[in-house]
């Protein structure tokens, strides 16, 4: 079993992710915004943070607390990162997997939101599968 962060101002679709993880058999934390994840993230880490880019307060706060975890806390800076967003339906951009990079948005993985929530669980066990095997 895994401890598995959720960061998403969308409680109702942090609440369905939640569940699908426990079901899973996961542990599952949920923190609406970036501020009170670092927090939670220092009491206890992760091992995955499931983030979304946009926040009421910070329409980038995902990935300035993205930056954050790598840049400023060692203890946090490997913590891999599933990067979910509706930012390409709201702001055209293109966002991708393509953009992915260690300064720019230093993510382990990116999925656009609406995500099929069977598509997310499978991402989230490949993404632990490689980090257990990394250890070992």
């Amino acid at each position: 079993m895994s401890y598995l962060l959720i960061v998403d101002d969308d409680e109702d679709f942090a609440t369905a992710v939640a569940t699908v993880l426990r079901a899973k058999g996961h542990e599952v934390r949920m923190e609406l915004e970036p501020s009170a994840a670092v927090r939670s993230m220092t009491e206890r880490r992760p091992d995955l943070l499931l983030l979304d880019v946009m926040f009421p307060e910070d329409s980038t706060g995902g990935f300035e607390l993205a930056r954050t975890m790598r840049w400023r806390h060692e203890n946090l800076k490997t913590v891999p990162i599933l990067m979910l967003t509706a930012v390409n339906t709201r702001f055209p951009l293109g966002f991708s997997e393509k953009d992915i990079d260690d300064d720019w948005m230093p993510v382990t993985e990116f999925l656009e939101k609406p995500v099929d929530l069977d598509v997310l669980a499978e991402r989230v066990e490949t993404i632990l599968a490689g980090r257990q095997g990394r250890r070992g």
